[in-house]
């Protein structure tokens, strides 16, 4: 009996805090509807709420002038620039000078050796002249003597700078004439004598061979000597062929003409690589 007694209690309270909120949303709505006036949303110039106006937007200065408004900027990653060379003229890759040596050249030269060569007459360029009496100096770089196989001796030049005006310009070039031959590779050869040297090393051979074949004429000249005459044309004709068989074998093992270039001699210079005048 207690217990719906309590529970009756209960639900009488929760019923009555129920109706007193209902009664006070309605109250708020009530008023919020009288006391509202959409008229107020709009600006009433008459009344005193509004003392100053806002000022318009800036559009153009007096003076017709429009307003430059700072622009948002952002910091790109920018590569430094690459430094060709501090020169000013350019001398192209492969650019040919045509000069004369002013020391000798030789196989006998060790690896290191200084060798110079200057222009006789001026270069014409588009941008720059190479005045007459320039001088280009290099090192010899390879060498060696005539080998066997007939093989020739041989040098290699570098050349490493040109002093232009006073100013040594750092270049990078080798020599594509020597002697007023063309070279192939920087080689400046001493003559391959193999062909020659196998034809020396038969010489004997067809020396022998005359001799024999002059005696066997005269033997068959005379009657009785006549019969003896084949045998120094036989002799002559072995000897002949054995020694035709030997020469390139004797010739192999023999060696090539030496490198000598006398001073005054036409050189060509060409470049490797791009140099720079200042």
């Amino acid at each position: 009996m207690l217990r719906i007694v309590i529970c009756t209690l209960f639900l009488l309270i929760c019923l009555a805090s129920h109706a007193h909120a209902f009664d006070l949303d309605m109250t708020v709505d009530d008023d919020i509807r009288k006391n509202y006036n959409s008229s107020k949303l709009v600006k009433d110039t008459n009344t005193d709420d509004f003392d100053e106006e806002l000022p318009p937007l800036p559009g153009q200065l007096k003076n017709n002038t429009t307003i430059n408004y700072a622009k948002e900027t952002k910091n790109y990653y920018a590569p430094p620039a690459k430094i060709i060379s501090s020169g000013n003229i350019k001398i192209s890759k492969g650019t040919s000078f045509n000069v004369v040596n002013t020391t000798k050249i030789n196989d006998w030269q060790g690896k290191g050796t200084t060798v110079k060569f200057k222009t006789n007459a001026p270069i014409y360029k588009r941008r720059y002249t190479i005045p007459a009496g320039t001088v280009f100096s290099g090192e010899i770089i390879e060498t060696h003597r005539p080998q066997i196989t007939c093989n020739g001796g041989l040098v290699v030049v570098r050349i490493h700078y040109m002093t232009y005006k006073g100013q040594n310009v750092q270049l990078k070039g080798y020599v594509t004439r020597a002697n007023d031959k063309v070279i192939f590779l920087n080689n400046i050869k001493g003559e391959r004598k193999y062909l020659k040297t196998m034809w020396k090393k038969g010489n004997w051979g067809r020396v022998l061979f005359s001799r024999m074949l002059s005696l066997t004429i005269n033997l068959g000249s005379e009657g009785s000597t006549v019969i003896l005459s084949p045998f120094p044309l036989l002799y002559g004709s072995i000897c002949l062929g054995a020694n035709t068989l030997v020469s390139p074998i004797t010739a192999f093992f023999s060696k090539g003409g030496h490198v000598n270039i006398p001073v005054g001699k036409q050189f060509r210079i060409k470049l490797l690589d791009d140099a720079y005048i200042d």
